[in-house]
């Protein structure tokens, strides 16, 4: 019990630093790269280490991540910026932590833990939603610079994290999968926001 307590601990605390750092950096990077702060790959980032670092409970480990992230920044904006504006926006980042938060907890454990493709899918996974963001940076927002740097990370995430030259390899082919998929349900989830 008092590891899942110490576990969860961190995955909130995690997550109010990521919201508050996020809030923070957008303030600090310089043009286009103060996008990068605010990211949904930098953000689900936290998701993957809390399920990476999790014996049990990864996706609720994950969950808390995001949530507090949320929490975090929409907190922050609160209290020491000009306010957070209408519910709405946290309403709608808060949804995305809910179906973001786990999957990505899951991913971390799978990564870490996992046994035959588990490994590459959650290599690959999180490498993915970087070359989502690549790709919304560049045919979206049109941010040349930073989207090359997150198709760049993209390619660099499973890399690193695979174990061998296979894992590494079939890792960035998962990636360049998720990517264009993940891209259209980005796309789907803007225009029924409006975010």
């Amino acid at each position: 019990m008092r590891r899942v307590i110490r576990a969860s601990a961190f995955s909130v605390v995690g997550g109010l630093a990521i919201g508050v750092a996020t809030n923070l950096l957008q303030g600090v990077l310089p043009g286009h790269f103060n996008s990068i702060a605010n990211s949904g790959s930098v953000w689900v980032v936290g998701a993957f280490v809390a399920g990476a670092l999790a014996t049990r409970r990864a996706p609720l480990l994950g969950l808390l991540t995001q949530v507090f992230a949320v929490v975090g920044y929409y907190g922050y904006a609160e209290l020491f910026r000009d306010g957070m504006g209408s519910a709405y926006a946290p309403a709608v980042w808060l949804g995305f932590a809910l179906v973001g938060g786990p999957i990505f907890g899951l991913a971390g454990t799978w990564w870490r833990r996992g046994a035959g493709r588990r490994p590459i899918m959650g290599a690959g996974l999180l490498g993915g939603v970087f070359g989502m963001d690549g790709l919304w940076h560049l045919m979206v927002l049109h941010y040349l610079p930073t989207g090359m740097a997150f198709c760049v990370v993209a390619v660099l995430v499973p890399l690193a994290l695979g174990r061998t030259w296979r894992e590494r390899l079939l890792g960035v082919l998962c990636a360049a999968l998720v990517a264009p998929l993940a891209v259209s349900v980005l796309s789907i989830a803007a225009a029924v926001t409006g975010l």
